[in-house]
């Protein structure tokens, strides 16, 4: 028995080391579901937006408890990093330092009971008045510490233009799996004495952090033009398209068909048994339209999804013959937030011969991927390789982030966010 108890505490022990840290973009309450953070009107959209420009950002989630709770939220201005700026909130914001979500709805039709919070930014209680990376935050009742939710926002200020594109790379060993982003910056619209110092540049491949690439130095000064375009620099592993399920409508199943997977093999209630999806690690490359790992909550004939779309427990299969030996096999994306942890962490079922992990899911189109972490891998790095499988000709958008201080200041300005597809000009 004592041998046992050890052997248990060494596992929960190596279970709570390799628990991975909340990220920027996370919900700390398990009622709290659905949430999406994007552009107005724009599902799948990023929450970029443009300094006094009007455009806007909407947050939208539900809250499975189904009653009234007071709601708050604010705006951290933030460096590149992501570290707070050292900078006075009145120097970056117009409005209150904490208001209340106001905006919410009780659900119809569904079996699940839940309340629909929507917010939208900037508005007259909250409007930022510099460029940046903001922090969203949600709270409950007030209390700061009692952290609901928090989810990025980037709002530029085009000072600098991009030029660039997306080529293979030209080692060999990388040419026919990865991509690399060549671009420069033209800085007219900048006084710029020391740019190795004063600008920063971020690249994101499909809107992802986990996996995001910083700390690129110029290899050209040309007047007002830097170029980064180090041979060795920026470069992705391609990936392949991403999986994806149609799940608008829980009890209409959809014969399989080209691009189309069978959404339900069976139904019962509202919880849904996804046709086994098997490794693409060996497939050849095919193209098919998909949305990048994020999702869109919808349902079919026009209704509202916000207040009557309902939802399931959505069981994922992956069979596979042997485990992982070393390894942790998650489903990742938007739908789980783009991190690593226990929900979205597959299990092995030997009789089966599959791994299995059911989520909590609302009606909409969902897109995903199948991969990896090795335990004894200390940054938890997420790996596609041997689930998916990399080509040079997979379709990605990658968004370029130009951060830049002026001399003196205490904050680092957006000065350019622009995102290009992998297809262009090819």
């Amino acid at each position: 028995m004592r041998f046992h108890l050890l052997f248990l505490l060494g596992l929960l022990g190596a279970v709570a080391t390799y628990a991975q840290a909340p990220s920027l973009d996370h919900v700390y309450m398990k009622n709290i579901r659905t949430v999406k953070f994007n552009q107005s009107g724009n599902y799948l959209s990023y929450p970029i937006i443009t300094l006094n420009s009007g455009d806007r950002v909407d947050l939208q989630f539900d809250d499975l408890d189904a009653d009234t709770k007071d709601y708050y939220y604010d705006l951290q201005l933030c460096n590149a990093d992501w570290t707070p700026a050292d900078i006075n909130r009145f120097d970056y914001l117009r409005g209150f330092s904490e208001s209340r979500i106001t905006d919410y709805q009780f659900s119809s039709m569904a079996l699940q009971k839940y309340t629909h919070y929507k917010l939208s930014l900037p508005n007259q209680d909250c409007n930022p008045l510099r460029s940046g990376n903001y922090l969203l935050k949600v709270f409950l009742n007030s209390d700061t510490s009692q952290l609901v939710l928090t989810r990025r926002l980037l709002i530029q200020e085009p000072l600098v233009s991009v030029e660039g594109n997306i080529r293979q790379p030209i080692n060999p060993k990388l040419f026919y799996t990865s991509q690399k982003v060549n671009f420069s910056l033209n800085t007219k619209g900048l006084n710029i004495n020391n740019p190795y110092d004063q600008l920063k540049v971020y690249v994101l491949q499909n809107f992802r952090w986990d996996n995001c690439i910083s700390g690129l130095q110029p290899m050209f000064l040309k007047g007002d033009i830097i170029e980064y375009n180090t041979e060795n620099d920026c470069i992705f592993p391609g990936g392949k398209e991403w999986r994806w399920q149609d799940l608008r409508n829980f009890h209409l199943r959809t014969a399989p068909g080209k691009n189309q997977p069978d959404t339900s093999s069976f139904t019962t209630g509202n919880n849904i048994r996804i046709t086994p999806e098997y490794n693409r690690a060996g497939q050849q490359y095919e193209y098919y339209k998909d949305v990048n790992g994020m999702y869109l909550p919808a349902m079919l004939d026009n209704y509202d999804v916000s207040v009557e779309g309902d939802y399931a427990r959505v069981t994922f299969t992956f069979p596979t013959q042997q485990p992982f030996a070393g390894y942790n096999l998650y489903l990742f994306g938007e739908m789980t937030g783009y991190e690593l942890n226990n929900d979205n962490r597959l299990v092995y079922n030997g009789q089966k011969g599959a791994y299995e992990c059911t989520l909590y899911l609302k009606q909409g189109v969902y897109s995903y991927l199948y991969g990896v972490v090795d335990m004894q891998d200390p940054q938890h790095k997420f790996n596609t390789e041997l689930t998916e499988g990399n080509s040079w000709e997979a379709e990605n958008d990658y968004t370029i982030l130009v951060y830049y201080r002026a001399l003196g200041a205490r904050n680092d300005q957006l000065v350019n966010a622009t995102t290009w597809n992998s297809l262009k000009n090819r």
